[in-house]
């Protein structure tokens, strides 16, 4: 709370209210008579509020604090070109990043699923078929394991 919104405030305040306003200004719910008369644990009525010149000065005080807030947020501010580049470019960046995610998260399902027929890895590559482009993708961003196969010594029988 800055100093001058601070000073307008009285100090016999209900400290109630001030919790609740507060709450609902952080959290940038609408601030209204009925809201607050809805969460405060005293008051029932909007009307209580609104008939109080105390209460009701300081309703109006939180409701241009909001008011204020908003505006600043809704501005999209002076950026310069490179800043506006550097913007884009990470907007493009995560949204890769959630593609990758999507994708990622498609394969571990379809990998689960092929696991789960209990079919071994015939099954698993006859499920992933339909999924060529995904398995292609995913190669691409290095996350198929990668390992060299060796064929195992046949067992020696048991004397």
């Amino acid at each position: 709370m800055n100093i001058e919104f601070a000073e307008k405030i009285h100090v016999d305040t209900d400290p109630e209210m001030l919790k609740v306003l507060d709450d609902l200004l952080s959290r940038d719910e609408n601030i209204t008579a009925r809201a607050v008369a809805r969460l405060h644990p005293t008051i029932s009525a909007a009307s209580s509020i609104t008939r109080s010149n105390e209460r009701s000065h300081l309703l109006a005080l939180y409701q241009e604090r909001q008011r204020e807030f908003r505006r600043w947020r809704g501005r999209p501010g002076k950026l310069s070109g490179a800043a506006a580049g550097a913007l884009a470019d990470r907007d493009l960046y995560i949204s890769t990043l959630e593609s990758q995610v999507a994708l990622l998260t498609a394969s571990h399902v379809a990998l689960l699923r092929a696991v789960g027929e209990l079919g071994g890895f015939s099954k698993w590559a006859q499920f992933y078929d339909s999924y060529r482009d995904c398995r292609d993708r995913l190669a691409k961003l290095g996350a198929l394991p990668e390992a060299a196969i060796r064929t195992l010594p046949p067992r020696r029988p048991k004397k």
